[in-house]
């Protein structure tokens, strides 16, 4: 065998020359971050938006929301990953390089908060990602209001055939007037007569999820068939609010969902045309009472007003005036004797808490039947 000899300045040029082609060539697949070498994610061709659609069927984005709710996602990336699983398989990329887990956030109405209903905060963000600005406000309205206005759990709902069947019994429907998490989830379990934390009340926000999935999938076929025709509106009872309150305030939701008693119970009794400069909360009369006691109270503003009777414990019992926009001016309110729930509550010594933006002050009260 022939033997080929080098210099050593040969050697290390040679050797050079490799070492310098190896670090070009790593490079492109290594990045050196916080002094420590990484692999480098290749990046794929930017994705255009809106994304990619396809016609999809609302009962497998039903079940598959509904599944994920129980299965570790929860609400919000429930809906949204019903989509982006069923799109991967259908469309392929970019679906396949989206975790349905950034949506995570948004279960309990945003981590706990009760904000937003995490099913419409998922189903917001996929019609927002495959249609365009002009395209998504009334698609979004469209989901959002057929939530607030409708029986839900629906009657497919509660018929379905889940492949997740940890609780098969149907739940009770109830119309939530809001789209927000806490008023829905609050009057659901009054309707119904459970805790937040039973088996049915998370079952019936997975039936939600699914509820929502398939009703965006059927509102985005529509609009990718171009047969999509918006049927919501305002109902009457938000548009008469609006008509006041228009001016401050942003909504499509019934004020009462969350401002239970607006409107119904304080009356004027001095506009206080001249002004005044003065917060009173007077001693209510009659004082025990046994049936009904009248609360008066002044402000000097216009502003945001709480009237709300607490018990002992301090725990809230009654909202007479819930975050009610008042002018200046005296009123009375009468309290007989009731929680939020209107049931009579037991004889006993209760407050009454007057708060504003600049002023609180409670009053005894002896209520003894």
């Amino acid at each position: 065998m022939e033997k080929n000899s080098i210099s050593r300045k040969v050697f290390f040029s040679n050797s050079s020359k490799l070492v310098a082609g190896g670090i070009a060539g790593m490079a492109g697949i290594n990045l050196l971050v916080n002094g420590q070498l990484k692999a480098e994610t290749l990046k794929p061709a930017t994705a255009q938006w809106p994304f990619p659609y396809a016609i999809l069927d609302p009962d497998e984005a039903r079940d598959k929301a509904h599944y994920l709710y129980w299965n570790g996602k929860d609400c919000a990336s429930g809906v949204f990953g019903a989509f982006t699983e069923l799109l991967s398989s259908a469309v392929g990329e970019p679906w396949t390089n989206i975790p349905m887990e950034i949506m995570l956030f948004g279960r309990g109405g945003g981590a706990g908060w009760g904000s937003l209903c995490g099913t419409l905060n998922g189903a917001g963000a996929i019609i927002s990602m495959v249609t365009s600005k002009a395209d998504s406000t009334a698609l979004v309205n469209e989901v959002w209001g057929w939530y607030a206005q409708k029986d839900l759990p629906s009657k497919e709902a509660n018929s379905f055939n889940y492949t997740d069947k940890r609780y098969t019994n149907p739940l009770k429907s109830n119309i939530s007037g809001s789209v927000l998490c806490h008023p829905s989830v609050s009057q659901w379990c009054l309707v119904a007569n459970k805790e937040a934390s039973s088996t049915e009340r998370k079952e019936r926000c997975a039936r939600l999820a699914g509820d929502i999935a398939a009703c965006t999938t059927k509102i985005l076929n529509d609009h990718y068939h171009s047969t999509f025709v918006s049927t919501f509106h305002d109902s009457q009872d938000v548009s008469d609010c609006m008509s006041c309150h228009g001016k401050n305030t942003m909504t499509h939701m019934e004020c009462v969902s969350c401002h239970t008693f607006a409107h119904n119970q304080a009356t004027v009794i001095d506009d206080y045309s001249i002004g005044t400069s003065e917060y009173t909360l007077e001693n209510a009369y009659p004082n025990p009472f046994n049936n009904q006691t009248t609360i008066e109270f002044a402000i000097p503003g216009n502003e945001k007003v709480r009237l709300e009777i607490y018990d002992l414990k301090g725990q809230l019992v009654n909202s007479l005036v819930d975050s009610d926009f008042m002018s200046n001016g005296k009123y009375q309110i009468q309290w007989n004797g009731e929680n939020n729930r209107g049931e009579k509550v037991s004889n006993g010594i209760y407050f009454a808490r007057l708060t504003t933006g600049n002023f609180m002050k409670s009053i005894k009260l002896n209520f003894a039947r």
